[in-house]
């Protein structure tokens, strides 16, 4: 039994270092757009046209993915796409001119989408081959990756200003860490969670149910929330709490501590209260912990915003995959493309939103956009309980070793 205890830390490790990669290499860029947007002097709708732009990429990548990962299976392109980001943090640290700067988010748009299936796959993989619950701790090693990012991204500021520095070291820990972690990737084919196989052998094309769609939707508005503030927190620090350089990167790295800390504790929290209050009361605490923070302004209340958007937007996403995975796989797939692309897509609205008003009245639409999923949350048919608690490694089938 310790057998199978040590292979399940192993590949969950591994798997881990996937979400974190994802994490780090995102909130590295976003964290230095002040920088970007300096060099080479672009407005604020030009910003949101560079996250959207990366938006675009994450949405076309998802007709491709499944042909990707029939010719390379979700290890082989977990590793492509995660190299590849690491090579695009190189490729912005050298960008010319802002036509350059939109291809290369472009590419950035397609690695990312790429890179959320082939480790979800992987994820849910580890689950179905252990019998046991891991996706929301390998949520958190996201915002883990976001957090060291931000961390990174202060300490380098306050040192240097150079964005070659910085994205060059960024991309050797990125490539380092893929090293490490792939050869206990779990191989393809030995894996494939029974629980979807009769949903997954449907023929032809079907409209979503309309479960489906409000998970959809709720995964939209709370991608959006939590990409918001990884683009625009450092930002609207700089800008208009008028925080020092240094502190601006802070606003990410509050955020990322409160959703590593409530993805930690998130499953105890499903199994105590149940999937769809924890989703319902965490995004409303988002929306308002935001909005006050508006309201009052300050670097102090502005960051206690953050943290109470962080602490309540958690535990949405792993929430809505696992109601998700249940309706099979062509719902996940969905609500997994509609996810990345709020995420990447939907902060450039803030840009355009900040452009035509303030950068104030584009964070207030986070703060609607936090709501939204409350209201979403109320229209899916949540468990009462989830999910049960993880079975101990003496209870492992057989099969399980």
């Amino acid at each position: 039994m310790i057998r199978v205890r040590d292979d399940f830390r192993r590949h969950q490790l591994a798997i881990a270092a996937l979400f974190f990669v994802l994490g780090f290499q995102y909130a590295t860029w976003v964290s230095r757009v002040p920088a970007l947007k300096a060099r080479l002097d672009l407005s604020e709708a030009q910003i949101g046209l560079l996250l959207m732009t990366c938006g675009v990429g994450a949405a076309v990548s998802f007709p491709l993915v499944a042909v990707l990962m029939r010719r390379f299976g979700s290890r082989l392109l977990s590793v492509l796409s995660a190299l590849a980001l690491g090579g695009i943090l190189l490729a912005l640290s050298a960008v010319p001119n802002y036509p350059v700067t939109l291809l290369v988010l472009f590419c950035d748009g397609v690695a990312v989408g790429c890179l959320n299936v082939a480790m979800n796959a992987q994820g849910a993989a580890l689950e179905a081959r252990f019998g046991r619950t891991t996706m929301s701790r390998l949520h958190a090693t996201f915002s883990a990756g976001s957090l060291l990012a931000a961390l990174l991204a202060s300490a380098v500021t306050a040192a240097t200003g150079t964005l070659a520095v910085h994205f060059g070291l960024a991309a050797v820990l990125l490539v380092g860490l893929v090293a490490v972690a792939r050869p206990a990737l779990l191989a393809d084919g030995e894996h494939a969670p029974a629980e979807a196989a009769p949903q997954a052998v449907r023929r032809g094309f079907a409209l979503p149910a309309m479960a489906t769609i409000w998970m959809g939707l709720a995964m939209v508005f709370g991608t959006v929330t939590e990409g918001a503030m990884n683009d625009w927190s450092a930002l609207y620090l700089k800008d208009v709490v008028e925080a020092s350089a240094g502190l601006a990167p802070m606003g990410i790295a509050v955020v990322s501590v409160m959703m590593v800390l409530a993805r930690i504790f998130a499953d105890g929290w499903r199994t105590r209260f149940g999937d769809g209050r924890i989703v319902r009361a965490g995004s409303l605490l988002a929306a308002a912990g935001l909005a006050l923070a508006l309201l009052t302004g300050g670097v102090l209340p502005t960051l206690l915003g953050f943290a109470c958007v962080g602490l309540g937007v958690a535990a949405v996403t792993p929430c809505v995959y696992v109601a998700a995975a249940r309706q099979g796989s062509d719902a996940l797939s969905l609500v997994a493309a509609m996810g990345t692309t709020g995420l990447l897509a939907g902060p450039a609205v803030i840009g355009f939103i900040a452009e035509a008003t303030s950068l104030v009245w584009g964070m207030a639409a986070v703060a609607v956009s936090a709501a939204i999923v409350s209201l979403c949350a109320t229209r899916i048919g949540w468990p009462a309980r989830e999910p049960r608690p993880e079975p101990l490694d003496g209870r492992l089938a057989p099969d399980a070793t």
